[in-house]
């Protein structure tokens, strides 16, 4: 029997609307974990991919300033360039360079 069906046969014979509040609850507790599921994922996306990045622009500029010591070019890491580099990623670390190579020589 289907939850449709044993919804018409309860309402029909009026006795066990006990069962119906019980199947409404199930399905207002299932849409509830849904969207609370919905809410809370979105920051964790959000988080996930700032450390995904910080990583890459950490391992950029480490990889970075281990090449360029060959050619006496670093870039400090710092707050601030760790910033630059966690928050925007592969484009920071070119940023940061290009910052290097224009304006503060």
């Amino acid at each position: 029997m289907t939850v449709i069906q044993m919804c018409i046969t309860m309402d029909i014979r009026g006795d066990d609307m006990g069962d119906l509040n019980v199947v409404i609850a199930y399905i207002f507790g299932i849409l509830l974990i849904y969207l609370l599921g919905r809410v809370f994922l979105l920051p964790l996306k959000i988080i996930f991919k700032l450390i995904y990045n910080g990583l890459v622009g950490g391992l950029t500029l480490w990889a970075l300033n281990f090449i360029g010591a060959y050619f006496s070019f670093t870039i400090g890491i710092n707050v601030v360039t760790a910033l630059i580099a966690g928050f925007l990623g592969l484009p920071g670390v070119i940023l940061l360079v290009l910052f290097k190579l224009f304006i503060a020589n």
